[in-house]
């Protein structure tokens, strides 16, 4: 009778084991790790969905509370509220012919920033809601989308209220510190001079709108910068659950 080696005779009453050891090792091969080198099994739809509403109030939390205090536009170089564009010729103008207007510029401009810091708090809960909304799909596009792609989708679902929420507070705040009052001395004085001269053009600047409109520009600014902190800091994950989904993205 040939014999049959005890080693591999024992693994024949077996097979589900090995099948199951096969399986477990393939697993862990197309499985990752986290930045810890601990193992992950695949992110589930619901985890990838969590993952990204954890990053936009995480990001969101870090950008208001920069803008919502004193010098949170104005101290900022990179969101502080300039002198409109479209007035530059006035501003120019002004500073060279008009010299006692000088200083009502300047206190214009710190006046537009004040307001845009005190409105800057109604962001939070018009932007948590849009964050509510975000779906399976809309999460997976994001987290495999460009690098400011949760900025952008944020940007298309808010920036109009965001706008309606913002603009009545900066013209107040316009109002109340006095600066609609100074932008209404500066234009009366400086239009009459722009009418005789064919190559100045006169003011006609919605300043709230303005306002406004450079606010949200700089605080879209500041949640892009947090987007791709988390994206690709893994010190900037301050939870699990950012660890894990957006971990998948490190090479």
């Amino acid at each position: 009778m040939k014999h049959t080696p005890t080693n591999i005779k024992s693994y024949s009453f077996f097979p589900g084991l090995i099948t199951l050891t096969i399986l477990l090792l393939a697993g862990i091969s197309l499985s990752s790790c986290d930045e810890d080198g601990n193992f992950l099994f695949p992110l589930t739809e619901a985890e990838i969905a969590e993952g990204l509403k954890e990053a936009l109030k995480v990001g969101i939390d870090h950008s208001v509370e920069k803008t919502n205090q004193t010098n949170g536009y104005y101290g900022n170089p990179l969101i502080k509220i300039h002198w409109p564009q479209e007035a530059s010729g006035a501003y120019s103008y002004i500073e060279s012919n008009i010299s006692y207007l000088q200083p009502l510029l300047d206190e214009v401009v710190l006046l537009m920033n004040r307001g845009a810091e005190n409105a800057s708090e109604k962001a939070l809960t018009i932007f948590i809601d849009a964050i509510t909304s975000i779906t399976i799909t809309d999460a997976r596009n994001i987290l495999h989308g460009d690098d400011n792609a949760a900025t952008v989708f944020l940007n298309e679902r808010t920036f109009d209220h965001l706008y309606d929420a913002f603009k009545p507070d900066i013209h107040q705040a316009l109002e109340g510190v006095g600066a609609a009052t100074i932008w209404s001395e500066i234009t009366s004085v400086y239009n009459p001079y722009a009418s005789l001269n064919p190559s100045l053009d006169p003011i006609n600047t919605d300043l709230s709108d303005y306002t406004t409109r450079k606010a949200l520009d700089g605080l879209f600014l500041l949640v892009e910068e947090e987007e791709l902190k988390i994206r690709t800091d893994p010190v900037a994950r301050i939870n699990d659950i950012l660890k894990r989904v957006f971990g998948t993205l490190d090479k």
